[in-house]
């Protein structure tokens, strides 16, 4: 039996009723004055609501092009995109956006630049703070909501900018490279928290990520891209319990597996791991 066998591949998912996130034959097309570029092309994808989908793939491929047309940010060339069984035509305010960099306010402390997210969307002001107290525990800031961004590590900046993410329990959760810029160590452990906490939340994730460990460990799903122009070589079925003990679930023969036929897939012996 070869390898590509052991798992559930394909290039289409089929279509559900309530698929919180939908692309239907999406193509992407820049135009520039020396020449055309496609980004993407013939993407379909349907995520179910509350599962966790990673996606990988070689630089330039268009992931985050695709995480863009999700929250309506950009107009697909061609095709659809859907959330929640709606087609995305604008800027979605309704989802959470976590990017690599924490982009926190220097002025503002932890537990205010939680709240920014509460201004702008005027939500009532004591659903806020008791929405901000949660996610504080949730992420275990206790202790540091007062802080200011400069007395905090990388790690817990990210915190931040995921719990102001969450703040008005988003449907969806797109999270582009969000700990590619941490150190090793504090990227386990965000790892092992993004886990707890979508397990706790059951929000339905989006992940872009270079690193096809983080793909494996946290993802129901994990998504190949093919090179530019971008479009779904396989889609691999983990197969692994939601709730992963960081440590033990890198060695398990599933995470192993799925994770050499991903390097198999991508050509990347040197990829980022």
């Amino acid at each position: 039996m070869t390898m590509a066998k052991q798992y559930t591949t394909r290039t289409k998912a089929s279509v559900p009723a309530a698929a919180a996130v939908g692309l239907s034959d999406v193509a992407v097309r820049f135009r520039s004055r020396k020449r055309d570029v496609t980004a993407l092309r013939e993407v379909s994808l349907d995520v179910a609501p509350g599962e966790f989908v990673a996606i990988v793939g070689p630089s330039g491929c268009g992931k985050s092009t695709l995480l863009k047309l999700v929250a309506g940010l950009l107009k697909p060339s061609s095709g659809k995109v859907r959330l929640g069984g709606e087609q995305v035509d604008g800027v979605r305010h309704d989802i959470g956006y976590v990017f690599q960099r924490a982009a926190l306010l220097e002025w503002r402390s932890a537990r205010r630049n939680i709240l920014l997210q509460a201004e702008i969307r005027k939500m009532p002001p004591a659903q806020a703070r008791g929405r901000t107290d949660e996610l504080i525990r949730m992420t275990g800031l206790a202790g540091f909501e007062d802080a200011y961004p400069h007395e905090l590590s990388g790690g817990m900046q990210q915190r931040v900018a995921l719990c102001r993410a969450l703040l008005h329990e988003p449907p969806v959760l797109l999270m582009d490279e969000p700990f590619g810029a941490l150190d090793a160590l504090t990227r386990e452990q965000m790892n092992m928290e993004l886990n707890r906490i979508w397990r706790e939340t059951r929000t339905t994730v989006l992940l872009v990520t270079h690193s096809i460990s983080e793909a494996v460990y946290l993802a129901d799903r994990v998504v190949v891209m093919s090179p530019r122009p971008g479009t779904i070589s396989e889609i691999i079925e983990v197969g692994l319990d939601a709730e992963r003990e960081y440590g033990e679930t890198l060695g398990r023969p599933e995470f192993r597996d799925a994770a050499a036929h991903i390097r198999d897939l991508l050509g990347a012996a040197s990829a980022h791991d």
